[in-house]
């Protein structure tokens, strides 16, 4: 039973992240480049308070806690599933870190430049896809071992 709340929690993270990188692809990404420079003015003053990262900061680690969990709890019968999980929770926040970190930077810290905030802002937009599809391999592959879990409970 445990195992279950398990790997569902575990797919549940990660559908969390995924659907809170696609609403950032279509809602926000849009509004922060629809004027700029005026446009990441607005969105610097409504992130005063707190912005995406403060939400991928929680959740990320937290995916990646629970693919290690789930990893634990599949190594016999679904090892190859359950590394896939993990490397692909550890593979998005890498580029989270390394590539994502520091165009926020440039959009919302820095001082604001319309140049360096547009390339910014466009190579944002543009990569955000790419994390996307890495927060579905993973949400995929978390269900993926809920699924075989549920069979081989209720299998026996």
């Amino acid at each position: 039973m445990i195992r279950s709340i398990l790997l569902a929690a575990t797919a549940t993270t990660a559908a969390g992240l995924l659907f809170v990188n696609i609403y950032n692809s279509v809602v926000d990404a849009p509004n922060w480049g629809a004027n700029l420079p005026h446009s990441i003015e607005t969105a610097r003053a409504y992130f005063a308070a707190a912005n995406p990262g403060t939400f991928y900061r929680i959740a990320s680690p937290l995916n990646q806690v629970l693919a290690f969990i789930a990893l634990i709890l599949s190594w016999r019968n679904n090892r190859y599933v359950a590394v896939s999980l993990l490397l692909s929770a550890i593979l998005a926040d890498i580029l989270t870190f390394g590539y994502f970190y520091p165009r926020n930077d440039v959009m919302f810290v820095n001082p604001v430049n319309e140049s360096a905030v547009r390339i910014a802002w466009e190579q944002w937009s543009t990569m955000n896809w790419v994390r996307t599809a890495l927060c579905l391999v993973n949400t995929t592959l978390a269900f993926i071992l809920l699924i075989f879990n549920s069979r081989n409970t209720f299998a026996k």
